[in-house]
């Protein structure tokens, strides 16, 4: 189940209505969709796509997308590093950024225009879409690991534009469990239960 974060209020939303509720006045969609027993560990991305079919169908009809493909991204991943720093600086997309978690997780930080910056940690079963043009970044969880579907307008896929004054180096990449470590600048750490 998905998490969101408001690091400078050091509050954490957890509850389903709640973040769909919060993400609301931003244009972020978010729905949960099932994943016990649809596909299993070892699935090929088409096995996965195929499982997928309806949901995809159906977002490619809503957001006019014109492609879907699987990203399984882990430690042993080529490249990993420079995959995960056009990703992890803040920037904006030219088309929604929608994507499916199956497996791991991971860490999108948005920062709105009259808002304070949030976290959502995205995790199995955890759709996400952000809008064209909101600026974010995007860090893996400690684990390094996730499976995702993604779809895309353009063939080519998602481009990073970098903002002028981006704030992502103020901000911890701290994914959220049960406890987490409260911001970094902070002197003595809160363990929040």
């Amino acid at each position: 189940m998905a998490r969101i974060r408001v690091q400078d209020e050091n509050r954490e939303i957890t509850e389903h209505q709640e973040i769909c509720d919060f993400l609301e006045p931003f244009g972020i969609s978010y729905e949960k969709w099932d994943v016990e027993g649809r596909v299993g560990p070892e699935a090929t991305n088409e096995e996965i796509l195929d499982a997928y079919s309806p949901e995809i169908e159906r977002l490619k009809e809503q957001g006019g997308f014109v492609t879907a493909d699987v990203i399984n991204v882990t430690p042993e991943t080529p490249g990993l590093d420079a995959m995960l720093e056009k990703f992890n600086k803040e920037h904006t997309h030219s088309e929604d950024e929608v994507r499916f978690t199956i497996k791991g997780s991971g860490l999108f930080h948005i920062h709105p225009e009259n808002a304070p910056v949030f976290a959502i940690q995205v995790e199995s079963g955890d759709l996400i879409s952000v809008p064209t043009g909101t600026q974010h970044w995007f860090d893996l969880c400690d684990d390094r690991t996730i499976r995702c579907i993604r779809l895309f307008e353009d063939t080519s896929g998602w481009t990073p534009h970098y903002v002028d004054n981006p704030v992502h180096e103020n901000y911890t990449p701290v994914c959220m469990g049960p406890a987490y470590l409260s911001p970094a600048n902070d002197v003595e750490p809160v363990v929040q239960i």
